[in-house]
This record gives C-alpha cells, sequence and structure tokens, in this order.
C-alpha cells in the first residue's frame, strides 16, 4: 500500500502529553462549561473570561511535550512512500514539533490570533487581552484563532480534497461524534476507503479495523506495522 494515508486525530492524541481530552465525564472543560468558553456568544458576553481561560490553555500546551503518538505520526510521513495526510482537531503543536509537516488545524490553533472585526490572523502572544489592538485595523477585537461551537471548521476543501486521495482512513484518540469530523470516517466508507480506528476504547462508530490501547503504545507499534509493509 502507498496511497495516500488521512489520520484524523483529536484530543486522545495528546492527552499522555498532560493535556486534558476535550470534556471530562462531569461534562465540563477546565472546571468551565463549553457555553461559557467555547461560543461566540460567550466571547460576546464575556471576552475576559474567554480571553484568560484560552491564555490558560495556551500556557498548558507550551509547557507540554510530544509524546511517543506523535513522534510516530511525524516519522509516518517521512518514512512512508505515500503522503499522509494529518488533519487534527488538536488546537495545540505537538505534531509540528514532533516534526510533523503540513498539518491541518480545522479548529485553528492556540499559537494564532485573529481580530473579530476584519479578520486579520497573526501570531498570538502567551497571553491575551480584550484590549489588545489588531495589528492592521486597530481595533479592540483581538480573539484566539479558534474555531468555536456555531463556527465552521477551517478548510473543508483541503480534507475533501485529502481523503478522496487516500486509500486509508484512520481516526486517532477521537470521539467521532463532533461533526463535520464525525462524518469522516462515513465519508471514507462511501468511497471505498478502508477505516482503522487507534482509540484508548473503541467509540462504537463503524470501522474496518479498530485498536485499543493508550495512544503513546499503539499508534507507534501501528506506524511500524505500516512502515514495514510497505517493504514486503
Amino acid at each position: 500500500m502507498s496511497g495516500g494515508i488521512f489520520i484524523l486525530s483529536g484530543a486522545g492524541l495528546s492527552a499522555e502529553s498532560g493535556l486534558k481530552t476535550f470534556r471530562a465525564e462531569d461534562g465540563l472543560w477546565e472546571d468551565h462549561r463549553v457555553e461559557d468558553v467555547a461560543t461566540p456568544e460567550a466571547f460576546a458576553r464575556d471576552p475576559e473570561l474567554v480571553q484568560r481561560f484560552y491564555n490558560m490553555r495556551r500556557t498548558q500546551a507550551a509547557k507540554a511535550e510530544p509524546n511517543a503518538a506523535h513522534q510516530a505520526l511525524a516519522r509516518l510521513q517521512a518514512e512512508y512512500d505515500g503522503t499522509v495526510y494529518l488533519v487534527t482537531q488538536n488546537v495545540d503543536d505537538l505534531l509540528e514539533r514532533a516534526g510533523a509537516q503540513k498539518v491541518i488545524h480545522m479548529h485553528g490553533a492556540l499559537k494564532d490570533a485573529m481580530c473579530a472585526a476584519c479578520g486579520h490572523r497573526w501570531p498570538a502572544p502567551m497571553e491575551m487581552h480584550v484590549t489588545d489592538p489588531c495589528p492592521a485595523c486597530g481595533t479592540a477585537a483581538t480573539r484566539p484563532d479558534i474555531v468555536w461551537f456555531g463556527e465552521i471548521p477551517y478548510h473543508m476543501d483541503a480534507i475533501q480534497t485529502a481523503l478522496e486521495d487516500s486509500d486509508l482512513f484512520v481516526a486517532i484518540g477521537t470521539s467521532g461524534v463532533v461533526y463535520p469530523a464525525a462524518g469522516f470516517g462515513q465519508m471514507a466508507q462511501q468511497l471505498g476507503i478502508r477505516t482503522v480506528e487507534l482509540n484508548l476504547e473503541a467509540s462504537g462508530a463503524r470501522f474496518d479495523e479498530v485498536h485499543e490501547g493508550p495512544a503513546s503504545r499503539i499508534v507507534p507499534a501501528w506506524v511500524t506495522d505500516v512502515l514495514a509493509s510497505q517493504n514486503t
């Protein structure tokens, strides 16, 4: 097999690096309701709370280190004969810091800021404030460049093209319940693409092959098998 591999990663990929998965069992996200920190309405209602929340997440991500799963995916991308498309729902940069290239961040990135007034984007400082002016238009409408609930994910056209160019779809550490990402596996099956799930526990979605366990163990093992199979 040397056709494209489309890899969709979620919070489970970075969990062992110390970054919490999306929502805890109590329905809270870092002790906050999602509705209070991850929607456009929340930002309009209490921008200072939202900025503090993402300042905290940015600090946590900066302190985290790539784990063996990130490193394995970077290795796969470097050594596989075909193209490896890395699409992530995560907003950290651990894949890039592990050496991965051209990672598609469909939900934005903590390291970036944007202006809610004019749409300009720039590298985010470690700590952002409501009063920060936009470098382009000067408006004090700085927000994290994160796709919130109710907003359209980034790079959907590129993601569609990558999926259609692939022979294998792999979901790593993602719950498979948040759309549109949850629909990628279904789309792959409709295209006749083989599907694989690598997750701490099986999501219950339909896959051709499922591997359960910590990402730092099962992802490197799977990558080793893929690279070995291309040489046989």
